[in-house]
């Protein structure tokens, strides 16, 4: 839990005062820790003197709620510690069921947690269930919603919640987190998985695990060079592969995108606005992606193209 040390102390403040809240909304952009405090806050909040405690993914008294497998198989693959694809939302009807456990007491003391991970994912019927449990909440039970984008929640849940807010970590602390969770990176992948990352660890360590760290690199020489020649483009379409897949190419515009947004700090007004451009149109790449079967190799040029046009070249200068 390197970098959150603000959301502790304001979480133990909680903790040690007589009348704790019983809804919490975990709030900062994804990949930043939220899910990894909430099972950690959740240890601590039902701990009990003298009680031998599971972990969390095991506790009796904690209760995860996320998006199930999008299938049979996919099931199979969580049940074996595989990677698997899940729904993309958390269901009323696992709402309804954590509710009927609530109506018994607590296993191992007088507390118990119910993360919800992320409460962004819930169905409209999903919310309105949450809602009747954050307005009576049963005794002892406390709410963690962990939230990537506050704004997509109900004005109703979030009045009945206090707001607990993550901020990006500072690059030193970043590199105490990455070195502790994947203590195999190092030089340019680590720098690389550093500066994509943001402030965020999880998106840092997804990053690094698409191996994209010399990618990075010449996406950042694109934004300062330029590509007359194509040269550059030809150089990510090999650093790619022939045929990088859908999630791989997602990858690459997010990463692209974070390439802009670092290019921003050393650029002068008229280039933010070609930055702020480019950025617009990788945007709007990133919401066509998904669905829309795009050629790769057509994909990585419109992508280098507009990193490239960014760069301060003698027309741009002009």
């Amino acid at each position: 839990m390197i970098g959150h040390d603000e959301a502790w102390s304001v979480w133990r403040a909680a903790r040690a005062g007589t009348r704790m809240h019983h809804g919490w909304i975990l709030a900062g952009r994804e990949g930043l820790g939220k899910a990894s405090f909430a099972r950690a806050a959740a240890a601590d909040l039902v701990a009990e003197p003298g009680v031998p405690q599971p972990g969390p993914e095991a506790h009796p008294d904690i209760h995860v709620l996320e998006p199930l497998p999008s299938n049979d198989d996919e099931a199979r693959k969580r049940d074996e510690g595989k990677a698997y694809t899940r729904k993309r939302n958390i269901s009323v009807e696992q709402i309804r069921g954590v509710q009927r456990r609530l109506v018994t007491r607590p296993t191992l003391g007088s507390r118990r947690a119910v993360i919800i991970d992320a409460a962004d994912d819930l169905e409209k019927g999903a919310v309105n269930a949450l809602l009747k449990s954050l307005e009576e909440p049963p005794a002892g039970t406390f709410f963690l919603l962990v939230t990537h984008q506050i704004g997509r929640l109900l004005p109703t849940v979030r009045s009945r919640c206090t707001v607990l807010r993550f901020h990006p970590l500072e690059p030193q602390d970043m590199a105490r987190a990455l070195a502790e969770a994947a203590p195999e990176l190092g030089g340019e992948a680590l720098e690389a998985a550093i500066s994509a990352g943001s402030g965020a660890p999880g998106a840092a360590l997804a990053f690094a695990a698409m191996d994209l760290g010399a990618a990075w690199k010449i996406m950042t020489r694109l934004t300062k060079e330029g590509d007359p020649d194509l040269a550059l483009r030809g150089e990510l379409s090999a650093a790619l592969g022939q045929r990088p897949d859908r999630e791989r190419l997602l990858a690459v515009i997010e990463a692209a995108r974070r390439v802009l947004v670092a290019a921003m700090a050393h650029s002068d007004d008229t280039a933010r606005l070609r930055i702020v451009e480019a950025h617009a149109a990788l945007a709007a790449l990133a919401a066509q992606a998904p669905t829309y079967n795009f050629e790769p190799a057509l994909l990585l040029l419109e992508i280098g193209g507009l990193l490239a046009s960014v760069a301060r070249t003698r027309e741009s200068a002009a």
